[in-house]
């Protein structure tokens, strides 16, 4: 199974910057599909980016063009790059590795424990 634990939330003015990176234990990493989700008070979780295994990403529309999802498979991590942040960018974000079919196998997903990010001035 993998496991993951995100890194790298804190709180930052608008239009600051942040990279949240989760790490992943392991020997199956590169075989999920990666996202990003968020929740924030009183809403439901979200989907704000993912990235396939081949390296194809996608965003939701409220972040594309500020945010960036990448992987360094040789090192087990996939990141958040977050630019020009707003106060409605304030959530819990949430490391995901969704659950695939491999051959015949199937390979459950996990979830990390999330990592709070505050934009506020």
């Amino acid at each position: 199974q993998v496991q993951l634990v995100e890194s790298g939330g804190g709180s930052v003015q608008p239009g600051g910057s942040l990279r949240l990176s989760c790490a992943a234990s392991g020997n199956i990493f590169t075989i999920y599909p990666m996202g990003w989700h968020r929740q924030a008070p009183g809403k439901q979780r979200e989907l704000v980016a993912r990235i396939t295994s081949a390296g194809s990403t996608n965003y939701a529309d409220s972040v594309k063009g500020r945010f960036t999802i990448s992987k360094d498979n040789a090192k087990n991590t996939v990141y958040l790059q977050m630019n020009s942040l707003k106060p409605e960018d304030t959530a819990v974000y949430f490391c995901n590795a969704e659950g695939i079919f491999s051959g015949i196998r199937y390979y459950p997903g996990s979830w990390g424990q999330g990592t709070q990010v505050t934009v506020t001035s």
